[in-house]
Formats: C-alpha cells, structure tokens, sequence
C-alpha cells in the first residue's frame, strides 16, 4: 500500500498543472532578463532577492551569502529522506555587458518577438536560472517526496569575477551546497542534417590561461624604423604563435565523444580519422583536416589561441617604447599551465616578448564520471526525448564554475536543456525561443524527478 501512494504521488507530480511550470519557468525568465546584472559591476544581489521573494511565497526558508551586499549570492534547499546524497541546482545570475547601440532591442525589457524572448542573459545563464527556479518550486507546491536533498545555489560573479561567487562560497560555505553531483549549464542539444538530436552532456571543459605579451623598445620619430620596435616584436609573436599548430591531446570525454559522432551518418566521416587520431605521428595532421569540415570538433582536440585585444602607440608618427597584445587561450585540461607557457615561449623565440598570465584562471579538473545516478537519469530522460536521439558526454570549449566543483570530487554536468541553433550568447540581441525554453524546461522536470524523487 505504502509504494502504491509514493506512485500515485509521483505520477501527480508528472501531470502539468493548471498554471504549468512552463508558464511559471517563462514568467521567470522575464523578470530575470529585465534585471540588469551586468558584470561588471554585477549587482547581483537585486536577482538573489528577486529568487527569494520567490521561494519565500513558496514556503522555501533561503539565504543570501557573500562577501559583497551588491554581489551576494542565493542558496535554498529542500529537505529530502537522506537515503542519499543531495542533488545542487546551480546557474548564475550575473551577464555580460552589453553594447547597447548594436542591439536592435532594448537589452533589459524581456520583449517578446516572433516566438523568441530577447535580453541579456537570455542564452547564458538565465534561461537555466529561471528553469532551475520554476522545477525547484514545483518540488515544494507538489510535495515530491524526495529520496535526497535537492539544493538550489544561485552564484554572483561567474563572468570573470568568481571570488565574490564560487570561489567564496566554496571557502566559506561549502557544507550549504556540497552535493554529491550537480546540474550546471554548459551542455546543449543539436540537430544534424539527418534528423539526429545530439545531447551534449558537458563533463569536463577547457581551462581559460588567458595571457598577456608585452615588449619593449626605444621610443622615436616614425619616419625612421627601429629593430626593437615593440609594436613588430608583439605582432611577431602573436603571429607566430596563431601560424603554429598545437599539439592534439584526447581525453576520456573526447574520445567517447568522437566515437559517439562517428557511428551516426553524419559523421561517419570521422571513422577512418580516428586512429589517425590516436597515433602521434599523424595526430595534427589529421585535426587539421578535421578542422577543415568543422572548427568545433578541432576545437576540443587542442589548446587553442585567439588574439583578442592589442595596446600600443599614441600617434600615427611616433614609435611607442611599449606595446602588448593579449591572447584567450583555452587550454585542454589534461595539459598544464607551465607547459603550455613553456611551449609558447619556444615558438615565440624571442627573450624579448615577455609572457604573463592574465585574468581568470579557472582550475583544471578530472572529467565527471559517466556512471553516476544523475548522468544514467539524463541518458534515460534525453533518449526519449526525441525519436532520433544521441545522448553523449562532451568537452566544451567555454569554461563555468562547475570546474571549481569538480576539484572537490564532485560530479558536475552540463545539462542539454536547450537547442543551441541560435547562437547569439555574449552576442548582441540575444535570445531565446519561447517553445525551446518551455521544452527545456520540462526536460529538466523530468530529470530532477528521475534522480531525486523517490521511488
């Protein structure tokens, strides 16, 4: 009698409601996107309150942590048996900033247009922040008897700025989100030529070494040409090192990754590249003609180098004593910082270029494992999902907060709630289509209820 009553809860709990969590996830997204957070300087507090009047109406006793009022971040939990460990919830609140005379919107009004939702933050994160909301009071309005803990962590200062959000919450308030896996944005769904959906489930990603170049010489007239000019010795390097190939290095992830691809039509090109792949005589060769039929797969083969900034000179006729160029590069994770810098220093090849880190630095982590509860609770929930579905662990080439966790041993997943076919994320006039977030959103229902409800 008692298992027929736990059922009879948890099919209630699959029916939608009157006032559905898809309306509830979607109203969400619109007050999120219509509360500039933009970092910097972040402001996130005024999203931490937002999620707690929430929460609050719900019956949800939350906290508001951090070491900055403007920047704090938002921590709930819904008490389950303890029969296991807990499940985390996390996203961020902050955006990038934005340049507002690009946008054909105004990039805070949450203007719903042709079927898409526009605002910062539409794509990354707050289209997960407000799916995680809407799933994680739906919880608590349909009493869900729950196996675990479920937390939900709402952090500041993702985009560049960790100290005030993972980083602190980690040294300063572990034990409210310590979990024994965690949902995380990072992950996304695509659809091939054929008709094929690809869940990628993120396990690992690639670690920012972002860096600086800086050289130095004799300031003079420019209508004579100095050997040591810095502006030719930074432009050297940065040429050198965007003409030089970097060395392939697969992972676990990869691995299964392109073996996943291969097996599917659309990729069956990849099948005889592979060993070609594994074998250090035809590695780079083979991922450079790989990255001729596609950029991204070459892209998670390797340490890549983007030059992205260039500072240097007053006038048009004076040489400067100092130029620098700075560089995002996205380092594999099974390679180090040192040998990575070390191997830029010898293909620059000139001691007068000096080579700085710069900026975020995120921690290099082992993969997520692919036998837990949560990833087998995914695998089930996206197979059925679509009636030609791919569900596979990959690498991304972006980096998020959840590589901070995976240092504490803690399996953190990138989930494919969403089609990324409209990729405008850190773009101008992002957005995000209404029935893609809805279905995204259900998805995401269906996965919590898999792994946390009891059953």
């Amino acid at each position: 009698m008692h298992r027929l009553i736990l059922t009879a809860l948890l099919l209630a709990a699959s029916l939608p409601a009157q006032d559905s969590l898809e309306q509830r996830a979607r109203q969400h997204l619109i007050d999120l996107l219509k509360i500039d957070t933009s970092n910097p300087p972040g402001n996130e507090t005024r999203a931490a309150e937002y999620l707690k009047r929430v929460t609050d109406a719900a019956g949800i006793p939350s906290e508001l942590l951090g070491k900055d009022p403007a920047r704090l971040n938002f921590v709930a939990r819904l008490r389950g048996a303890g029969a296991k460990r807990p499940l985390l919830l996390m996203a961020h609140t902050d955006v990038v900033p934005v340049e507002r005379d690009q946008w054909t919107v105004d990039p805070f009004s949450a203007l719903l247009k042709d079927g898409y939702l526009y605002g910062r933050g539409a794509q990354d994160d707050k289209c997960f922040l407000a799916a995680e909301l809407a799933v994680f009071v739906e919880l608590k309005r349909r009493n869900v008897p729950l196996d675990r803990d479920v937390i939900f962590l709402a952090e500041s200062g993702e985009e560049g700025s960790s100290d005030v959000g993972i980083v602190w919450m980690m040294q300063y308030a572990y034990e409210k989100i310590d979990a024994e896996f965690a949902l995380n944005e990072g992950g996304y769904a695509m659809d091939t030529p054929s008709g094929l959906r690809v869940f990628h489930i993120q396990t690992t990603e690639k670690v920012p070494t972002r860096i600086v170049l800086q050289a130095r010489g004799t300031a003079g007239h420019g209508s004579l040409p100095r050997p040591d000019n810095p502006v030719l010795r930074v432009a050297r390097a940065v040429t050198r090192l965007g003409d030089t190939e970097q060395p392939v290095r697969l992972n676990e992830t990869t691995r299964r990754y392109f073996r996943a691809l291969a097996a599917t039509p659309d990729y069956r090109w990849l099948t005889e590249l592979l060993p070609r792949l594994e074998n250090p005589a035809t590695a780079m060769l083979t991922a450079s003609e790989i990255r001729a039929r596609d950029p991204e797969l070459d892209a998670s083969l390797r340490t890549t180098i983007s030059p992205t900034v260039f500072h240097a000179g007053l006038r048009v006729n004076v040489i400067p004593n100092a130029g620098e160029a700075q560089l995002d590069v996205r380092r594999l994770p099974n390679e180090t910082a040192e040998e990575v810098l070390a191997r830029f220093r010898s293909i620059i090849g000139d001691d007068g270029v000096q080579i700085s880190p710069a900026g975020l630095n995120r921690p290099a982590s082992e993969p997520s494992s692919l036998t837990t509860a949560l990833y087998q609770a995914m695998e089930r929930v996206f197979s059925k999902a679509h009636p030609q579905a791919l569900v596979a662990p990959y690498m991304q080439r972006g980096s998020t907060d959840g590589a901070n966790l995976r240092t504490k041993g803690m399996a953190v997943y990138g989930v494919p709630l969403f089609e990324e076919n409209d990729k405008r994320l850190h773009g101008n006039d992002e957005r995000i289509g209404v029935a893609n977030f809805e279905k995204g959103s259900r998805l995401l229902w269906d996965v919590v209820l898999d792994v946390a409800a009891r059953h």
